[in-house]
């Protein structure tokens, strides 16, 4: 009984780990207004990139527009693609579109006007980035922003491409 009890208790910390590592399950909206699944953001088996953003914070600007200058060529790299959740509230979240159009940003775009993505992630600053592997894990989180931080991001990406 003791052995079934401490198995049952392993099996119950190893699944709770996992867990920790996944992306939470919350409904957020694209910029056309269509709700999607925060769970269920893939990048059909290669790693992807979580940037939490709002339009006001200008390091996250800064990060962003300079993933921009390289994302073409990471892309052709590693197929990796880049998920901007921005955090913008009420009027804000209006001058989303208008930003991203503006940069010229490819990037897939998403709105977390009632902050559910970014607490279910235990985001508390941001510019906040996670990498996610090609099966779904959070395997590197970062906050804020330096010149040239996106170079270990990509690191990171490339990394995990043949995990």
């Amino acid at each position: 009984m003791k052995k079934l009890t401490l198995l049952f208790t392993i099996l119950l910390v190893a699944f709770a780990a996992q867990a920790q590592n996944a992306l939470p399950s919350v409904n957020i909206k694209t910029l056309a207004g269509k709700e999607i699944n925060t769970a269920k953001l893939n990048n059909n088996g290669k790693p992807f990139i979580i940037s939490f953003f709002a339009t006001w914070c200008k390091p996250c600007l800064r990060e962003l527009k300079a993933i921009n200058e390289v994302y073409a060529d990471w892309q052709d790299e590693t197929g990796v693609k880049l998920i901007a959740v921005s955090i913008d509230e009420g009027q804000n979240a209006q001058k989303v579109k208008p930003l991203v159009d503006g940069n010229g940003w490819e990037y897939e775009v998403l709105l977390d006007s009632n902050s559910d993505f970014k607490r279910a992630m235990k985001v508390n600053l941001i510019p906040a980035v996670f990498v996610v592997d090609g099966k779904g894990n959070i395997v590197y989180t970062h906050s804020g922003y330096s010149d040239g931080s996106e170079e270990h991001l990509i690191e990171v990406v490339r990394k995990h491409l043949k995990k």
